[in-house]
């Protein structure tokens, strides 16, 4: 199954965008605020965050996506390194708390992760999009109706960027090919 998804997901990459797509925001914009409670019941607010030091904000797909599994634990094995750099690690997800817990236990994450349920982080970030009707078919062919799973097929562009402490957005990774995620070393660079 997990091969067969694998595969499915790679065919299916250039259709997701067919539609008008996400945009990135920019390096230099103003990072929208946001506050919302993470899957340990804490309160996460990005102003807070920052006035503590840098924040590195991931976007991922959900605990199905094996690419966004190992991204968040390869993000987790690095954590002592932002935390030396005095950074703070948010992820945003439009998965329920119960499939977050499915990616806290395959990827052993420690940091916040948050449960965008009305996708407004989502879109206040610009990297939502809904898959097409298309996609949505094949996704379902596999045992997967994100539907039924999360309440609609709204997925984020995987990005991540950093934050500085003036709240404005000092490194960008979006890609809209699921598959290329930042590289830790160049966003340990921007800390």
């Amino acid at each position: 199954m997990k091969k067969l998804l694998t595969i499915l997901l790679t065919i299916s990459a250039l259709s997701v965008f067919a539609q008008d797509g996400p945009t990135a925001l920019k390096i230099g914009d103003k990072a929208p605020d946001f506050t919302a409670k993470d899957h340990a019941g804490n309160i996460v607010s990005l102003k807070e965050l920052t006035k503590k030091g840098k924040v590195v904000v991931m976007f991922y797909r959900g605990a199905w996506c094996p690419y966004c599994n190992k991204y968040m634990s390869q993000i987790e094995e690095a954590l002592p390194n932002f935390s030396a750099k005095n950074a703070t690690v948010v992820a945003i997800t439009p998965e329920p708390e119960e499939s977050i817990s499915k990616a806290v236990e395959k990827t052993k994450a420690t940091f916040s992760i948050i449960y965008d349920k009305d996708r407004a982080i989502m879109k206040q970030w610009k990297v939502a999009y809904e898959m097409s009707p298309e996609l949505q078919t094949k996704y379902k062919g596999y045992g997967l109706d994100l539907q039924k799973q999360q309440g609609d097929w709204m997925l984020p562009v995987p990005a991540t960027y950093v934050i500085g402490k003036n709240g404005k957005i000092e490194f960008v990774h979006f890609d809209e090919n699921y598959q290329k995620r930042a590289e830790i070393k160049d966003v340990l660079m921007k800390l």
